[in-house]
């Protein structure tokens, strides 16, 4: 049988209970027994000492060294020891200093044969008094807790031991008292014990049910369903576990989705490539398509081709991410000059749109410190995006600033912009705004993820703002160069030149408009921190 948490418990602390029951049981029997030790002690001693007292005083000297109790007084003394006998439940033995018991009284056993008390016991009850457990020398049959006092005498002035009280009281007593105790004492543990094991059944049962329920939902989760929710009933260390549990279980959900709509998209990504490649080679092959059009239809492969590179190129780059294997490589580039190259690949998609490029004017170099690879990545996810959603015959805005410390890249486009409610989540992995893929139709929801970490990894962060219907921004930041880079910095700013002259020449053919946005109206404004108008940045989203 499967030992469950609940029976552990369960037995461990029936167990702790029964041990803590007996070792009271015999810390309660050993002060019991000695506390009735020392009360009998306590008793005897006074009664010996009294019967001691009245024998002194009917005691008579019969010769040199020997005293006798007159039969007239002895008859007396014998009541009182009877009384005292039956009032303490004890014999009394009178003896003289030899041993000889010259008057008894026993309560509840016969007369013994020997009347001699050993001569041990008799010199030290003679020097003060004698404690102890003794059979009298034979007297008794099993020992008994016995208390001798001597009996003195005033003669002449001087005080004289002429003999001795014994007060014997057997075990019996003891025997039936801690019986009677141990009844008591078993009859109440029992009750408590009973008492006991339904609470702790009861508050077992309860503790360990959360974890039963905890148990189910993860069966549950492992089997595909992360519906299951584990009821929070209190506040400590398994509530918290509770809470944490169903965390965990809203995660996992959101994980699956994330994972089922990551399996649609790249089946969707991979087929559709695939389809158009499959078909226009086979046309090419069977003689379907002519030859003199198998050149359109090859570059078309081409496209497809390239667009399953940058598929697998972005799996590639996400599957670094998440093993850590994504590392930078930190030369000193010019920022401006990337963001120039990327225009110029997104040429033929700017001139079809006819947008309106801006911010490029009056545009300079400057040199930062990252991995150039990647943040050409960065830029070209960012532009593409904004050429893809920015309207027929809108405008795209980027703007290069300097600050301290720091060095922002911001970049606005006209359009629908980004809903507010789904502002905070577009840098979640496989999140798309597009969902009906009617612009985004070459897109996983991957490429803003990786931006953003690509952005972390060089120690900046990167923001975003909208306005539906109006426009979309994008800002980020990168930490300034490094001490040891600034002297390196007048030397490229040679080389900032001969990039204004290349932007010269490419406005003056129609690909970057060069003076576009003069007027105040058709540019944002110039702000002295991009980041002004961006929202509070709200969680890990792509």
């Amino acid at each position: 049988m499967q030992k469950s948490l609940f029976r552990k418990y369960l037995k461990i602390t029936s167990f702790t209970i029964l041990i803590s029951f007996f070792l009271l049981g015999l810390v309660m029997l050993s002060f019991t027994a000695a506390n009735w030790q020392d009360e009998k002690q306590i008793l005897l001693e006074k009664n010996a000492r009294s019967v001691a007292a009245i024998a002194a005083r009917n005691t008579e000297k019969i010769g040199e060294g020997q005293y006798v109790i007159s039969s007239e007084d002895g008859v007396n003394i014998r009541s009182f020891m009877a009384a005292f006998s039956e009032n303490i439940d004890a014999d009394l033995l009178i003896t003289d200093s030899s041993g000889n018991i010259i008057a008894s009284v026993f309560a509840n056993n016969p007369a013994p044969e020997i009347q001699v008390v050993p001569q041990e016991l008799m010199e030290k009850a003679l020097n003060n008094r004698y404690i102890g457990q003794s059979n009298m020398g034979g007297m008794y049959e099993a020992p008994c807790y016995i208390v001798g006092v001597p009996l003195e005498i005033q003669e002449e002035g001087t005080i004289k031991q002429v003999g001795a009280v014994f007060a014997a009281c057997t075990f019996r007593a003891f025997g039936e008292y801690r019986s009677n105790l141990v009844q008591m004492f078993l009859l109440a543990a029992v009750a408590a014990f009973m008492v006991s094991f339904c609470i702790v059944w009861l508050y077992s049962y309860n503790l360990v049910r959360p974890l039963r329920d905890m148990a189910v939902a993860a069966k549950s989760f492992g089997e595909g369903n992360f519906a299951i929710r584990v009821p929070v009933s209190s506040q400590d260390e398994i509530g918290q576990l509770a809470v944490a549990f169903n965390n965990m279980a809203s995660s996992l959900a959101s994980g699956e989705n994330v994972r089922r709509n990551f399996i649609a998209n790249v089946s969707h990504e991979l087929k559709t490539p695939m389809t158009t490649i499959a078909g226009f080679i086979d046309g090419i092959l069977d003689g379907t398509i002519p030859s003199e059009k198998q050149g359109q239809y090859l570059r078309i492969v081409s496209q497809e081709v390239k667009r399953l590179s940058r598929l697998v190129r972005t799996m590639l780059d996400l599957s670094r991410i998440d093993s850590g294997e994504l590392h930078i490589r930190t030369a000193r580039f010019d920022l401006m000059s990337t963001v120039f190259n990327t225009l110029l690949t997104f040429e033929k998609p700017i001139e079809e749109k006819k947008l309106d490029i801006r911010g490029l004017e009056e545009a300079e170099s400057v040199f930062v410190d990252g991995d150039p690879d990647m943040i050409y990545q960065v830029i070209y996810n960012l532009v593409e995006n904004a050429v893809k959603f920015t309207d027929v015959q809108g405008y795209i805005d980027l703007r290069i600033r300097k600050e301290e410390g720091r060095v922002w890249f911001v970049i606005r486009n006209s359009g629908a912009g980004i809903p507010s409610d789904e502002l905070a989540m577009i840098f979640d992995r496989f999140y798309k705004t597009d969902k009906s893929r009617s612009k985004d139709k070459t897109g996983m929801g991957l490429g803003l993820y990786i931006v953003r970490t690509i952005i972390r990894l060089h120690g900046g962060e990167i923001t975003a703002t909208s306005v539906e219907n109006e426009y979309c921004q994008f800002a980020f930041w990168l930490p300034a160069q490094s001490e040891g880079n600034r002297q390196k910095e007048g030397k490229n700013n040679s080389r900032g030149k001969k990039s204004g002259e290349k932007k010269r020449v490419a406005a003056s053919a129609g690909k970057i408009p060069e003076k576009a946005g003069s007027s105040p109206e058709e540019a944002p404004d110039k702000q002295e921190n991009p980041e002004a108008e961006t929202p509070p940045r709200e969680g890990n989203s792509d």
